[in-house]
């Protein structure tokens, strides 16, 4: 292909548009794209030995990075995101772009750095690029390599690898960097502290490489590929700035095959048809890997790193029961209060003949925090408080006196038998509520009393069986569980890993919980005929 057709291979974005006074200069292009293979050699697998031949998107990114330059003969480009699925040659590309920086930039004294969030990644792609200097003896001859530095003596240039201790860089001189896998970075430190080591440089290039980041507060990759998106949209217009995306869309069928080619440009090279396959019938038969599946192998942002519940069978639920068909049947409740300042949730389940549940939940929010709530969580509070969705209580704390009294007259309408709670800061209203008649039921929060209930409470949501009349607030934190599992296989919503509010499953799982156990009366064996002694 003509290197003009090439540069344009970039999905969705044409170089041409913010151009400006910048040419491409299609013969620095060129000689750009040939060090890989002439210089350059694969140093693992089948592959192993065999020149670095660029596919055609890499020699996209390739061109376009050392083609375009501007008036005074520097580079276009200063800053580029590649934004990739896993298993897509990445670290070839990173070692390869580090070398062509070292040794034919033609820049004094460079520093050139491979950074990423821990020093074991960092150095994935040095030590590939150590072994291609290695194999190729034009440029051993001009190197010299030490434990943690590769050195061009002649133009007194080095590539070095660099982790995340941003503090301890403030004094770098940066011609390039690529950091790599930016959506594991705690923060934007170690990236700002590059990005700002730049201006001594007449032409420094920082190169973000990564696989999709799960929607998380303060992620610098979520923050990069927002920015990336507008200028390849022509929204932004920054000329020296290349959007590289390939991704699909959240709205995109994730089990076809021609989803995974629109995401995975190395598809059939370094990563086959077959192990897509296999991971996908993964993702579909394990609704837990489902997240992990779109975000790492098609760069689909989801809601936190490895949701739990699939939303497809969540929304596939049979319809709920009228509530006045529910009118005095028996149920059995959770509530999870967190803590003052948060959102209490209550969960009423009424079991059915045939082992579904019915679901009714009750939410209750602090009135004074609810807008500043919707900016911190990104959910419409007030549009659900107006609809009656949530219960809104005066103050910026939860009034557990409004609780109990709804509560309550819930218990007029149903007959609760039980209600199962929290041990946790939950004292004062256990002791109100039974003094009330309500049937309390202490329900710890470890895996020996969560993880049969969230068994059974996955087992009915696969089966259709748990039916929550499509609750909007339900429903989101049904999206936003994630799971703590132990050795023995035990598992529990968790909190801390989920992104954001699941309180109302939390409920769920514990109302499902009391339930179950009531509905096989939660007796032991031992307790019919006593214990066997050997």
């Amino acid at each position: 292909m003509k290197l003009l057709e090439v540069i344009k291979l970039i999905p969705g974005y044409d170089p041409f548009r913010d151009a400006g006074d910048c040419v491409f200069d299609a013969a620095a292009a060129q000689l750009a794209i040939d060090f890989f293979p002439e210089c350059l050699t694969h140093v693992k697998a089948k592959w192993a030995g065999k020149p670095l031949q660029l596919e055609p998107w890499q020699q996209a990114i390739i061109a376009n990075l050392f083609g375009w330059k501007r008036p005074d003969g520097t580079r276009r480009y200063r800053e580029a995101l590649i934004y990739v699925p896993r298993k897509n040659g990445k670290t070839a590309i990173c070692a390869g772009l580090a070398l062509l920086l070292l040794f034919c930039d033609g820049e004094k004294g460079a520093e050139i750095y491979s950074a990423a969030a821990e020093e074991g990644q960092a150095r994935l792609a040095w030590t590939m690029a150590k072994q291609m200097v290695l194999q190729e003896p034009y440029l051993a001859s001009r190197a010299k390599i030490y434990g943690g530095a590769i050195v061009y003596e002649q133009m007194a240039s080095t590539y070095k690898p660099l982790s995340a201790d941003a503090d301890t860089k403030h004094g770098f001189s940066t011609h390039a960097a690529i950091v790599d896998e930016l959506h594991v970075h705690k923060n934007r430190d170690l990236l700002d502290v590059l990005i700002t080591s730049t201006g001594a440089r007449t032409q420094p290039l920082i190169i973000e490489i990564t696989t999709a980041d799960y929607a998380r507060p303060g992620s610098i990759c979520n923050e990069k590929h927002e920015y990336a998106s507008k200028v390849r949209d022509g929204i932004i217009a920054d000329a020296s700035f290349l959007p590289v995306i390939y991704e699909a869309k959240p709205e995109d069928d994730w089990t076809k095959p021609e989803t995974w080619a629109k995401a995975n440009p190395n598809l059939g090279v370094s990563i086959s048809h077959e192990y897509l396959a296999r991971e996908c019938k993964r993702a579909q038969d394990t609704p837990g890997y489902e997240n992990t599946f779109k975000r790492l192998h098609l760069n689909i942002i989801t809601e936190q790193a490895s949701r739990w519940l699939s939303m497809e069978r969540w929304d596939a639920a049979a319809p709920r029961r009228p509530l006045e068909q529910l009118a005095g049947a028996d149920c059995f409740g959770g509530l999870d209060l967190s803590s003052t300042t948060d959102l209490a949730a209550l969960v009423l389940s009424f079991p059915d003949d045939a082992g579904g549940f019915d679901l009714l939940p009750v939410f209750w929010i602090p009135g004074d925090s609810a807008i500043e709530r919707e900016l911190r969580d990104r959910v419409p509070y007030p549009a659900w408080i107006a609809q009656g969705i949530i219960r809104q209580t005066e103050g910026d704390v939860v009034d557990y006196d409004v609780i109990r009294r709804d509560i309550n007259e819930l218990a007029k309408l149903y007959h609760i038998r039980e209600l199962a709670i929290d041990r946790w800061n939950a004292q004062q209203i256990t002791t109100q509520l039974q003094g009330d008649g309500i049937e309390v039921v202490p329900f710890g929060q470890g895996y020996h009393s969560m993880s049969p209930a969230s068994k059974e409470f996955e087992k009915l949501v696969l089966a259709g069986e748990l039916r929550h009349a499509a609750n909007p607030v339900l429903r989101w934190m049904a999206s936003n569980v994630a799971l703590e599992t132990d050795a023995a296989g035990n598992i529990k919503p968790s909190k801390k890993r989920s992104t954001e509010r699941i309180d109302g499953i939390v409920a769920a799982i514990m109302a499902i919980g009391r339930a179950t156990v009531a509905q096989g009366d939660g007796r032991s064996v031992y307790s019919e005929r006593g214990i066997d002694t050997l």
